[in-house]
């Protein structure tokens, strides 16, 4: 994750506070190239033991899990909804999210969508906006 460039943030109460309890966590946006953040972010995920629903369309496979074309398409809840995608994307995903009852909608550095932060949170949606939950867990575990 090119960590000799990274700063790792300290977390804050309220990341500390979605991340707690979490097991399963949709990284939605998830690249089959390895160089890219969610490839690398997923594999980290995976490494410290939290299930990772991997949702792609076009793609059968990435890191040896089955791909989804949307969470819908999961159609079960996960603990966080990890977002590598556009701004204008998150709204349907927050949708999704909503339908399924996720618990967390976490967009990563470069994503945040105020109005459909506020409807995810109207609705008892924790929400992280612009924050890397990869620095975050390093961060936590003191690395």
């Amino acid at each position: 994750m090119g960590e000799q460039a990274c700063v790792l943030p300290t977390p804050s109460p309220e990341a500390e506070a979605a991340l707690q309890g979490v097991r399963t966590i949709a990284v939605v946006g998830l690249s089959p190239k390895p160089e890219r953040p969610s490839h690398e972010i997923a594999k980290f995920l995976l490494e410290r033991g939290y299930q990772v629903i991997a949702i792609r369309p076009g793609v059968d496979e990435i890191l040896g899990l089955k791909t989804y074309p949307s969470l819908a398409a999961y159609g079960k809840p996960v603990d966080v909804v990890d977002i590598f995608r556009r701004p204008e994307a998150v709204p349907g995903i927050v949708d999704e999210a909503i339908q399924l009852g996720c618990k967390v909608i976490w967009m990563q550095e470069g994503v945040s969508q105020a109005e459909a932060a506020a409807q995810a949170e109207a609705t008892g949606l924790k929400v992280i906006q612009n924050k890397c939950i990869y620095k975050v867990l390093k961060a936590r575990e003191g690395l």
